[in-house]
């Protein structure tokens, strides 16, 4: 084949760009599958697009798996790539024939429907990367584009994740170094100083030292040490009625006043087992016991 991919970077790697040439890909697809020239057309960009992204993994045995599915005649797409650039696919419903759109080219929008675009990354962990993304038009590029742009999360996901780590988003985009060491040492000390003025002022010795305040924390004390180990035996009983068992130490991550929880069990889970990645479910659980925790605040209100 006379395919090839090209590649560059720019900005010392912050800026990367990849192009390729597929004739030859497609060309072999649409024989191998005997699609209809908007199948070819829909395979073929997700074919290309998966060649482009399979180049970007590190590691050598490492694959990418994306899945289109939608409600429109073609049903869906599926396409694997590895590493090295190899990449294979197919079509639900290759046959589908459909007009040209308004525009007078081949619709591949109308085709797929309205769906989901699915990425999956097996870098060799336990369990495999999946991204979700809804498709934004149809026509492959536009999804994919959508899919990155929001870095696999909806938008006002990302806009509520850069207002709370704030401080975090600038130290690791490496653009704005200046703000970044103002946010990580003065402004943080200056904070937390005016933090601790302002509340100093409201606790004076005969309003805060107190029995009752000191009930108060040890029955924090004991929420927190109960609902841990609740979390953790609840998990335990779940795995007595699941064929596919659960990591017990999700169960230690619901505690909706600690948001640091699901961290917490992240690095005791991977001191045991360096591949034991449960984050994401970890966060999973914490997010779900601060849902929980307003449900209950609002049915006491």
């Amino acid at each position: 084949m006379t395919d090839y991919i090209v590649r560059a970077t720019a900005a010392e790697g912050q800026i990367r760009a990849f192009a390729a040439t597929t004739r030859d890909l497609v060309e072999y697809a649409r024989a191998a599958h005997n699609t209809s020239p908007v199948a070819t057309a829909a395979l073929g960009r997700l074919l290309t697009a998966g060649a482009m992204m399979g180049v970007m993994m590190k590691g050598e045995n490492d694959l990418l798996t994306l899945k289109v599915e939608g409600d429109g005649p073609i049903g869906g797409l599926t396409v694997t790539a590895d590493s090295k650039g190899d990449v294979k696919g197919y079509a639900f419903n290759p046959g589908v024939m459909l007009p040209p759109n308004a525009k007078g080219k081949l619709d591949v929008g109308g085709a797929l429907g309205v769906g989901v675009l699915s990425v999956i990354r097996d870098v060799g962990l336990k369990e495999p990367y999946v991204g979700q993304t809804i498709l934004v038009t149809g026509e492959i590029a536009e999804d994919l584009t959508y899919y990155y742009a929001t870095s696999e999360q909806t938008p006002s996901s990302v806009a509520l994740v850069g207002f709370l780590m704030f401080g975090n988003l600038l130290r690791e985009c490496g653009v704005v170094q200046s703000l970044s060491q103002t946010a990580q040492d003065n402004l943080a000390n200056l904070i937390t100083l005016l933090l601790g003025i302002t509340i100093s002022f409201s606790m004076r010795a005969q309003e805060f030292v107190r029995w009752e305040t000191l009930l108060i924390m040890v029955i924090g004390l004991l929420a927190f040490v109960f609902d841990t180990i609740g979390g953790v035996l609840f998990a335990k009983l779940l795995n007595l009625f699941r064929k596919e068992k659960i990591n017990p130490m999700i169960g230690a991550a619901g505690i909706s006043a600690f948001p640091m929880s699901s961290r917490v069990v992240q690095k005791l889970a991977m001191e045991e087992d360096p591949t034991n990645i449960i984050l994401m479910h970890a966060a999973g659980a914490n997010v779900s016991g601060q849902i929980a925790s307003v449900v209950a605040g609002g049915l006491v209100i």
